[in-house]
């Protein structure tokens, strides 16, 4: 069976577009390895519909949803390799050719947060990246950013919205302008220069940033900086290109309507941006489906589209 499309990741932007490929009647393949990159957190935050409900939620109603679609088939794998073929795409999933004539890759990123003992432990809850996505429910406890340069004053400048105890912690000499100095003395923000080494807590919760010399700071939450990488060799395999952004990060290349540059393989979700957040996946899902079953119809019927 040639499917006319498969979607590869089951997250927000996977399944949103399984879902417009589905109300479209067109033949797709879902396919998911269950290791979605936000399992860490036990809730999401901001999205309308699912604020503060754990993500797994999310994603079992969303296959749900699909399970009402005819046209749509969802497989727990993983996708080895894919190859262009003639008309189409061939994926090793498992062991297993797979013939599609669009791709459409939600995989995800994997997010990068700094290597030191006990973060792995307190990250999701209460070692974070991202405010708006954590932010409420560390609203008014002691916090911290750990960052340095233009980065550290945005990111300890963005919590004092949610608390006003917070500490920039600059790991070394901070090296900040006199003005940034002052913007952050204006706000309240103390600055910290010494080493951090390692981040101390239990359940999930951190209680202490350990220094160098052995003393520690008390904190209930730390923002860190945590680029994001590619999850997933198959974009490259596909001849996908990646467009190296100034955060460090590696988003697909993608036009305005969600194509990379490789012809039939379309992007979606965080794989495709520099700012990851739950709402942009789900949208950009959307509208990646729509253009894959207007391509689709251009193959069919000539229905005008967009040339590559």
């Amino acid at each position: 069976m040639e499917w006319e499309c498969v979607v590869v990741g089951a997250g927000a932007a996977g399944l949103s577009a399984a879902l417009v490929l589905g109300r479209a009647r067109r033949t797709t393949l879902v396919i998911d390895n269950d290791d979605p990159s936000n399992r860490a957190s036990p809730v999401i935050g901001g999205l309308l519909g699912f604020d503060q409900r754990p993500p797994d939620e999310l994603y079992a109603t969303g296959r749900q949803e699909l399970s009402a679609y005819p046209s749509v088939e969802f497989r727990r794998g993983e996708v080895l390799s894919g190859t262009s073929v003639d008309r189409g795409f061939v994926l090793d999933v498992d062991g297993t050719d797979v013939r599609a004539k669009r791709v459409l890759l939600a995989t995800g990123m994997s997010y990068c947060p700094p290597q030191l003992p006990g973060v792995a432990e307190l990250w999701g809850t209460s070692v974070f990246h991202c405010p708006f996505c954590h932010g409420w429910e560390m609203r008014d406890k002691k916090l911290a950013a750990l960052a340095s340069g233009e980065m550290g004053v945005h990111t300890a400048l963005m919590l004092r919205g949610w608390t006003d105890d917070v500490v920039l912690l600059t790991d070394g000499p901070s090296e900040l302008s006199p003005d940034e100095e002052r913007v952050l003395d204006s706000a309240a923000v103390v600055v910290d220069e010494r080493r951090v080494v390692e981040l101390a807590g239990e359940d999930g919760e951190l209680s202490h940033v350990v220094f160098a010399d052995g003393t520690r700071l008390g904190r209930e939450g730390l923002l860190v900086e945590a680029p994001v990488r590619q999850r997933s060799p198959l974009a490259q395999q596909l001849g996908a290109a990646c467009t190296p952004g100034p955060l460090g990060t590696q988003p697909l290349t993608i036009d305005d309507i969600q194509r990379t540059s490789t012809g039939g393989v379309f992007a979606a979700g965080d794989v495709c941006t520099e700012q990851p957040h739950i709402a942009g996946a789900i949208a950009s899902g959307s509208q990646a489906a729509m253009i894959i079953v207007q391509s689709l119809l251009a193959d069919d019927f000539g229905l005008p589209y967009p040339p590559e």
